[in-house]
């Protein structure tokens, strides 16, 4: 068994860092979402969701001939990763509109906001398998939809015996982009210090002149985009995706969250390296079915022995 722990150590952190890349950019609308509403928005699966549809869409209407190389691949991701963004954000900011400012504005208990996340999270995962991709791809609504290839699997180094391939490190390059660009976003931005100010004390932000519900927008327009990147990067690397993909990955990310500290931007990027990390090793000695059982284990632990998480600090306590 060490033996095999040794062999596989190299490739399963690969595998573990590419995951987690993904988890992360999930996580981090969970975490802002919670940072700044006390809210857990389960219904954010389904936003990383729409995001692989979005990515798909696009590669359906442009018709990818095959693999892309050198500076047609880096603008086709950028385009991809801009739809995806803006589908995902989009969708992000409309579910607040709906499901969540009405009952913010009547004060209604946290309850309440939980129970209509989990509504809208199964009506957006029915409306894509009902209406969306039977209309729209014409595919079947419950089958797994293949997503064409991107960019080919090749070896570009090895480091310890594990080779990098060319959509690993391109995933993972993309997802280290765009959570270092959020992470300073909130933390030296205008923009940033109205989040932080509203996580912190919303009466307080509200004197001081911010208005909450550009800020509240604001917070699901970036959690989504977020996850719609994750989107792209999850279609680029697994090719295959569904109606209901965002359930399982949406666990996976809310326990990265909750790991790292939620409410907390960084820890949300640890916690997302972390459990895919721990995640593929674990799968060394259990086998590749016990991955979901070993993150679920995870979360349980973490809410036991350490409900803050690895940083325990929230997004309100962020310094710029």
């Amino acid at each position: 068994m060490l033996n095999d722990f040794i062999e596989q150590f190299g490739p399963s952190t690969v595998g573990g860092l590419v995951a987690g890349s993904i988890y992360a950019l999930v996580a981090l609308g969970y975490t802002m979402v919670y940072g700044v509403l006390r809210l857990i928005n389960f219904a954010h699966s389904e936003i990383f969701m729409i995001g692989t549809f979005a990515t798909l869409f696009v590669l359906s209407l442009i018709g990818l001939p095959g693999p892309l190389t050198g500076l047609a691949l880096v603008g086709m991701i950028v385009l991809l990763i801009v739809a995806a963004m803006a589908a995902s954000g989009g969708a992000a900011v409309l579910l607040e509109i709906l499901a969540y400012r009405p009952l913010r504005k009547r004060n209604a208990p946290r309850l309440a906001a939980l129970i209509s996340a989990i509504g809208a999270s199964v009506f957006l995962q029915e409306l894509f398998a009902l209406v969306v991709i039977p209309d729209v791809f014409n595919k079947p609504g419950r089958i797994d939809t293949a997503v064409p290839r991107l960019v080919d699997r090749d070896t570009v180094f090895t480091v310890f015996g594990a080779d990098i391939k060319t959509d690993q490190l391109v995933i993972f390059i993309a997802a280290v982009v765009m959570m270092v660009a959020l992470d300073q976003l909130v933390a030296r931005t205008r923009i940033g210090r109205g989040i932080r100010a509203t996580a912190q004390d919303p009466e307080a932000a509200v004197l001081m002149g911010v208005n909450i519900d550009t800020i509240v927008r604001l917070t699901f327009l970036l959690g989504g985009a977020m996850a719609g990147v994750a989107g792209v990067l999850y279609a680029m690397e697994f090719e295959n995706i569904s109606y209901k993909i965002g359930f399982v990955l949406g666990i996976k990310a809310f326990t990265a969250a909750v790991l790292g500290g939620i409410g907390n931007i960084r820890g949300a990027l640890i916690g997302g390296v972390a459990l895919g990390l721990v995640e593929n090793w674990g799968a060394i000695f259990f086998g590749s079915q016990w991955k979901d059982v070993i993150a679920f284990v995870i979360l349980v632990v973490v809410l036991l022995f350490r409900p803050t998480g690895i940083l325990g600090e929230s997004l309100q306590q962020a310094r710029a």
